[in-house]
């Protein structure tokens, strides 16, 4: 099974709002690194829910509930979109300062390549971060 990691800003969809509504169309993204890690997820794998730009920090886990789809926002082909539902909110979040400031995830995609809205985590990284979260 694969991990994931998205993120979104709470302005615009937060966490909370994912629990509310209990499932959601992760729509709209349009970088062709993102797609191609959304065309990759499959039903039932986790995905860490990250805020950004505000709250910076890992908040949640959802899961696929849906594979990748042509996106309702655009009528370009080239452009897909999965259904996410939450699965468990952390006990703690841990934040972008706490992932940068342990060596042990330097390698991390949220390290590497910041900017990327949705990216793969590795088996290790996933573990890590459930430590840091206190979350079983």
């Amino acid at each position: 099974m694969a991990y994931w990691l998205v993120k979104s800003e709470p302005s615009t969809y937060s966490w909370e709002q994912l629990q509310k509504d209990k499932k959601t169309t992760w729509d709209g993204v349009r970088n062709y690194a993102a797609r191609n890690h959304l065309k990759a997820m499959k039903k039932g794998e986790e995905v860490f829910f990250y805020h950004s730009n505000e709250r910076n920090g890992i908040v949640g886990i959802a899961k696929v509930a849906k594979e990748f789809f042509q996106d309702p926002t655009t009528e370009d082909e080239a452009w897909v979109s999965v259904e996410l539902k939450p699965f468990k909110k952390l006990k703690n979040s841990v934040s972008l300062e706490a992932i940068k400031n342990d060596k042990r995830l330097s390698e991390m995609a949220l390290v590497r390549i910041g900017r990327l809205s949705v990216q793969p985590v590795a088996d290790k990284e996933w573990q890590i971060i459930l430590q840091m979260s206190q979350t079983a």
